[in-house]
């Protein structure tokens, strides 16, 4: 039986098909259309990108966020979870899927 909000064979995979996905212990991404799965990093790694969120944090000019284990999109085949990421906080937008998304050529707010 398959998922009918999965995509089929050889379709590419989009950021509304995540929805579909389990809740468990993976991180699941996409890039260009392709699902990434893998587990979530230890303990040590999650200090050391705690760390450095903090420090990077404190740097940040106005206007700036630093964010961390936040699922980001630039275009509706890729979506990732990057450890830290920065960006400027217009480009939030919590209309979309994902709570950050980068204006992209084709968005018409770009």
């Amino acid at each position: 039986m398959t998922n009918p909000a999965r995509p089929g064979w050889g379709d590419a995979w989009t950021v509304d098909d995540l929805q579909s996905l389990p809740e468990d212990d993976q991180v699941y991404e996409i890039f260009d259309g392709s699902l990434l799965v893998s587990p979530h990093a230890d303990v040590f790694h999650g200090a050391v990108a705690n760390r450095l969120r903090r420090i990077l944090d404190r740097q940040a000019p106005a206007g700036v966020l630093v964010g961390q284990d936040i699922g980001v999109s630039a275009k509706r085949s890729s979506y990732f979870v990057p450890d830290l990421f920065v960006a400027g906080e217009s480009a939030l937008d919590s209309r979309s899927p994902s709570p950050c998304r980068w204006p992209t050529s084709s968005d018409p707010r770009a």
